[in-house]
Parts: C-alpha cells; sequence; structure tokens
C-alpha cells in the first residue's frame, strides 16, 4: 500500500469511530421514559390536528420548486464568478445564456401567476 494513501485511511478509520462512538453514547446515556405523547406518531409529544392526508395547494409546490431552481442559479454562478476572468468572455456569455433562460422562466411563472400566493 502506498504512504500516500495512509492519511485517508487514517481519517476514515477516526470517521468510523466517531460514528459509532457517538451512536453507543445515546443509547447508554439517554434514558428512554415513555409517556402516551412521545408514543404518539407525531414529533415533539403534539396532538395531531385534522386529517394526515391533507392536501397541499399546487401553488406551494410551484414557489418550492421555484426556490430550489433559483438555488440552484446560485450554486451555479458563485464557481463561475470565482473564475471569471480566467474563463473570459466564452464563459461570460454561457453565463449570460444561462441567466436568460431563467429569467424567461421566472416571467413565465410570473405571468401565469405561480409566485401569487392566496
Amino acid at each position: 500500500m502506498s504512504e500516500t494513501y495512509i492519511p485517508v485511511l487514517l481519517l476514515f478509520g477516526v470517521s468510523v469511530l466517531n460514528a459509532v462512538g457517538m451512536m453507543v453514547a445515546t443509547h447508554i446515556l439517554n434514558p428512554r421514559r415513555s409517556t402516551p405523547q412521545k408514543d404518539m406518531p407525531y414529533e415533539s409529544g403534539m396532538i395531531p390536528l385534522g386529517d394526515t392526508r391533507a392536501r397541499f395547494s399546487v401553488k406551494f409546490y410551484m414557489v418550492a420548486i421555484s426556490f430550489i431552481i433559483f438555488d440552484l442559479e446560485a450554486i451555479f454562478l458563485i464557481p463561475w464568478a470565482v473564475e471569471m476572468r480566467y474563463l473570459g468572455w466564452e464563459g461570460f456569455i454561457a453565463v449570460s445564456i444561462f441567466v436568460a433562460v431563467l429569467v424567461v422562466g421566472l416571467i413565465y411563472e410570473w405571468k401565469k401567476g405561480g409566485l401569487e400566493w392566496d
């Protein structure tokens, strides 16, 4: 085995030991005190209100998808901004097309009323 892999294997071993140690420590240190509220299928012992199969509006999902899309835009723009001088005009044109496509999508969604929360 090459000496270059020793630090990686050491880090992997420490990570595995840390994960196992935390799991063992939580089982040893955590006393289990059951109550009727804790045994309910809802977190924090809250009493459920209404039907658990309540439907959400489609607009909720539209806003959620829009949020994800524009988060991805930020994820792609940050590396471009860091390497902007190295990429030159080709990189600028590519990012401009990328942003233009997203702006067209945003305008379409806005015109369709996907951003209105009623």
